[in-house]
């Protein structure tokens, strides 16, 4: 029997990803092992020390490079990751296959709605996007670092003495099966995600077109073209998930692609936002434009103020 062994990180959320992509394959390939074998990252060794000091240790793949690494070891055959974890700079020798689809892409609320929040609150996010953004529509909110897996963070919202609310991405909310607990959605226009929210990046090794036949027609292409769009953003202006962009990227009714990205302030005194449309067919040269928008907008001192906080 063939054994694909198939790595992730060790949270509750990276396992039910990995069973997730894994349930319609081991149906159509019953003859193939696929196992399952975690891969500890520095995110996941250090909750302590600030996810910024982590991310700069890790230069910038705090999330993801222990299991790229362990891919071209050979130590595993394909990765699942969270597709936002990933750096938008390609790691040489290995491939990204189009995801199988997207889960809905918003960020989410958890114990109040922003409309209730008292004057003062105490939201709980260590995502500089997502700190800018909240700051930009409510400067009054006090931010709070919150680390951990998603059943931790949420309990930080709930009972005498938490926060008053926490922000996750929705999707994951929705794999874990605790949709219950999101008070409310928050919208992509201005609480623009993350590039590539949602989706699952599955990487191989480039040079292993067995896996690559194997799993060719899983991918979808739609849901491709717009993670490809948002991270030709985030490639295009050397960012990450350490600095305060979204990117958000749909397919139109007319099967063209409408792509909006934002640079936020981290204080969220100022924001920039770009929206154009381009073919689905040929999707990064719509990110290069918006990138090159948003610089030509006033973009790029946004970004190196947040540099210069984040390293």
């Amino acid at each position: 029997m063939t054994v694909v062994t198939v790595g992730s990180r060790a949270s509750h959320l990276a396992r039910a990803q990995v069973a997730e992509y894994l349930a319609p394959l081991r149906r159509r390939y019953p003859h193939i092992d696929f196992r399952h074998r975690v891969v500890a990252e520095s995110a996941d060794k250090d909750r302590r020390t600030a996810l910024i000091e982590v991310s700069r240790a890790a230069g910038g793949a705090a999330f993801a490079g222990a299991q790229e690494a362990a891919l071209l070891a050979k130590e595993v055959d394909l990765v699942v990751h969270s597709f936002k974890d990933l750096p938008a700079t390609p790691t040489p020798g290995l491939a990204l296959l189009p995801p199988p689809g997207r889960e809905d892409a918003r960020d989410a609320l958890c114990g109040s709605t922003l409309d209730e929040l008292p004057e003062g609150a105490r939201v709980g996010t260590s995502a500089p996007r997502r700190i800018a953004q909240l700051l930009a529509a409510r400067p009054d909110l006090r931010m709070v670092p919150i680390r951990g897996n998603v059943p931790p963070r949420l309990a930080k919202a709930k009972g005498p003495g938490g926060l008053d609310a926490v922000v996750l991405a929705a999707a994951g909310l929705r794999r874990l099966g605790r949709a219950e607990d999101i008070a409310e959605l928050l919208p992509v226009e201005p609480f623009t995600p993350s590039p590539a929210q949602g989706a699952l990046g599955i990487q191989i090794r480039a040079d292993d077109a067995m896996l690559r036949d194997l799993l060719a027609d899983l991918g979808d292409h739609q849901a491709d073209a717009q993670v490809c769009a948002e991270r030709a953003v985030l490639t295009a202006l050397r960012s990450g998930c350490d600095l305060p962009l979204g990117a958000y990227a749909r397919i139109r009714s007319d099967g063209s692609l409408s792509l909006t990205a934002r640079v936020t302030a981290l204080d969220g005194t100022r924001e920039v936002a770009v929206t154009a449309t381009g073919p689905a067919t040929d999707p990064e040269p719509l990110g290069r434009t918006v990138a090159e928008n948003l610089l030509r907008h006033g973009a790029g001192p946004l970004l190196d103020a947040a540099r210069a906080v984040t390293g």
